[in-house]
């Protein structure tokens, strides 16, 4: 059942966090499967004669999150709220919000913000805002307030705040990742070891598609000095990092790099009716016998894992295996739409071996040759045979997965 909870993260400057917990979600923005749920996070933070939020929460808990708002304070009181991201799951609850309100709260953001605000809730909601440009500064409370704009982390109008004096940085979606964890912050190493698989499943299929704008943003953020010497990282998802900020980047620019952990080899494949299990069978002994760790998903008529899942795996794997059988002239439509999103959502430079079973005309295996052709991932081989498996497929089979290893090393 969502919840919301509301804790004092820090009493100088007086700052809280309201986060909303959602376990009833089921698919984040209608497509990618989150079991684990997620957190929609705002902040409060009291200064002398300002009180500023920064971010709402979604709409369908907009009771939930004003709840918990006024456990902290009146509504009526808050002074600027800062929009770095104008998502609905961000900005969701604010329209009843200014209203409470009264509309007296100066909104801040970017231009784009404030054209996207528009659009979503109506001219009034945007009467009070004020546009600010990369890199200004604002006075708020005693408290020098920065704004950096960090397009496509993962919308043309996010930005992230530095409040200079604490070091703080707010960044919404930046930082953010699936998962509700049991703490609020980065103090217990348990929760964050839980949470980090979590954080690449979001990068992944959150801002895959711009992931080079990942390492490129946070380059930005380094040259301005403000990421290692920040005191706390403050998201719009999940944990707060405060005993190690950071970490969360480091993550971050792992991921959009696709650094890859060593001897991880990510094996994804359909099978109808065994045909190419056993020829993957096959490439994950061979993979073995040469040291590597093989994370194998399987499609059968027992089994169909989640794609948002298969993402995840993508980044930090060394490379691809990828066995589809020829299904109506195609590739399976399973494997078929799980490539389609690994091109689109983690298209890194790394290498692929493919592999094709078919019945009376192989297809699948040209078509994924085109669709990895057109990628920034490298073919290794295709070994594509008919029904039953022969020892000279085998053979083919291992020498695929030999080429796999060279060409890795």
């Amino acid at each position: 059942m969502p919840k919301v909870r509301v804790e004092k993260i820090c009493s100088e400057p007086e700052l809280y966090i309201i986060r909303v917990d959602d376990d009833r979600i089921g698919y984040f923005e209608a497509t990618w499967d989150i079991p684990e749920g997620i957190t929609y996070n705002a902040y409060i933070m009291k200064l002398d004669g300002a009180v500023v939020l920064f971010d709402v929460s979604k709409k369908e808990y907009t009771d939930l999150f004003m709840e918990g708002l006024r456990k902290v304070v009146d509504p009526k009181e808050i002074t600027h709220i800062v929009v770095h991201h104008t998502e609905p799951d961000h900005t969701g609850t604010l329209p009843k919000l200014l209203e409470e309100n009264g509309y007296r709260a100066q909104l801040i953001g970017t231009n784009f913000a404030k054209r996207f605000l528009e659009g979503f809730y109506g001219e009034k909601v945007v009467e009070n805002f004020y546009t600010v440009k990369d890199g200004e500064e604002m006075k708020i409370g005693g408290r020098t307030f920065r704004f950096i704009a960090v397009p496509w982390l993962h919308w043309p109008d996010t930005m992230i705040t530095y409040v200079v004096e604490d070091k703080f940085i707010f960044g919404c979606d930046a930082g953010g990742g699936y998962g509700i964890p049991e703490t609020i912050d980065d103090s217990d190493e348990e929760v964050v070891e839980k949470y980090l698989p979590h954080v690449t499943k979001y990068i992944v299929t959150v801002i895959g598609h711009y992931h080079k704008y990942i390492v490129q943003n946070i380059n930005k953020l380094k040259s301005l000095g403000i990421v290692e010497s920040a005191r706390m990282i403050l998201p719009g998802h999940g944990l707060v990092w405060r005993k190690d900020p950071l970490r969360i980047f480091e993550h971050y620019e792992r991921v959009g790099a696709g650094t890859p952990t060593k001897d991880k080899v990510l094996v994804i494949y359909d099978s109808m009716y065994g045909f190419v299990e056993k020829r993957m069978e096959v490439i994950i002994d061979e993979l073995k016998k040469h040291s590597k760790k093989p994370v194998v998903y399987r499609f059968t008529d027992k089994e169909a894992p989640a794609v948002s899942d298969i993402l995840g795996e993508v980044p930090d794997s060394e490379a691809l295996v990828i066995g589809a059988s020829t299904y109506e002239a195609d590739i399976h439509p399973r494997v078929r739409y799980t490539l389609f999103e690994i091109l689109d959502k983690a298209n890194y430079e790394k290498p692929v071996l493919v592999v094709g079973a078919f019945g009376w005309g192989g297809v699948a295996g040209k078509k994924i040759e085109t669709l990895i052709s057109r990628s920034k991932f490298d073919l290794v081989d295709t070994v594509e045979s008919r029904g039953m498996m022969s020892e000279e497929d085998e053979e083919k089979l291992r020498e695929g997965v030999r080429k796999l290893i060279q060409w890795i090393s």
